[in-house]
């Protein structure tokens, strides 16, 4: 019995030093615009044993984006509390070397202890920063009131439900509707802004998306998935660096951002 005790406290206590502020993840998801448009990733509060990975590559920090200034047109964060980890989508339209960025941030101490960014830009899945730009600038990501918002549960299952879809028919996606997709550059919303629906087709041949992150908002209904997506790239069919980026109310899906990074142009495609 005092067995079972300690493990619960110590369960707890290690659960409590996980989680972080609002405020605190608010300041380190401005930290690291200032570092990006700056070229200076010493802005960032980094942890002495900081993993950095671009496109699934584990890399020198000093050898990264990081290092480039890059002007940014807009960008959009989530906040994880309950991790200790942030999300930030970054679109540099007008920069001279057009981007969409991803970043996943993970804190530990108070201090940056991972970043992982997919980076994509001319040549990757139907990329179009300036559309990209457009479309997401239109978008309603506002704080939804507390006693609307859906659980953590909830908006990772409607995430994942989507994903499993796309070689699982009999899965059932909570799409609302409207739903609009902003994929690369193109705008599913564009069709009609009222009724249009995210359904994707089930694709012809059985894979399976693995090595899911996840940074989960229940304030802003807001969800990033890093992950694998096999076949679209067909000189890396077991899988390419990928985001989605998903806005859930009342357990619907509003909206999906999708950016893949390829090793061909366009993924071979």
């Amino acid at each position: 019995m005092q067995l079972s005790v300690l493990s619960l406290f110590i369960g707890l206590a290690t659960q409590a030093s996980a989680l972080c502020s609002r405020t605190e993840l608010q300041e380190i998801t401005d930290a690291y615009i200032k570092a990006q448009v700056a070229g200076q990733p010493n802005l960032l509060p980094l942890a002495d044993s900081i993993s950095y990975f671009e496109n699934d590559t584990l890399k020198d920090i000093a050898m990264g984006i990081l290092v480039e200034p890059v002007t940014i047109d807009f960008n959009r964060s989530l906040y994880d509390t309950t991790q200790c980890a942030t999300y930030t989508e970054v679109t540099a339209a007008t920069n001279d070397h057009p981007y969409v960025i991803s970043t996943r941030m993970l804190l530990t101490e108070g201090k940056i202890s991972k970043i992982e960014s997919a980076i994509s830009d001319d040549g990757d899945w139907i990329f179009n920063a300036t559309s990209f730009l457009s479309w997401t600038k239109r978008e309603n990501w506002d704080p939804i009131p507390e006693n609307k918002r859906d659980s953590r549960s909830v908006i990772k299952a409607a995430g994942d439900a989507y994903l499993d879809s796309w070689t699982n028919g009999s899965v059932k996606v909570p799409y609302g509707t409207p739903c609009a997709r902003l994929e690369g550059g193109i705008y599913t919303g564009e069709r009609n802004l009222t009724t249009n629906s995210c359904t994707m087709p089930v694709f012809p041949i059985n894979f399976t998306i693995t090595n899911r992150r996840y940074v989960i908002d229940p304030e802003l209904g807001g969800l990033a998935i890093f992950n694998d997506f096999p076949f679209i790239d067909t000189t890396k069919p077991e899988g390419t660096p990928s985001t989605n980026f998903f806005r859930i109310e009342g357990g619907k899906i509003r909206y999906i951002h999708e950016n893949t990074v390829c090793t061909a142009y366009n993924c071979g495609r």
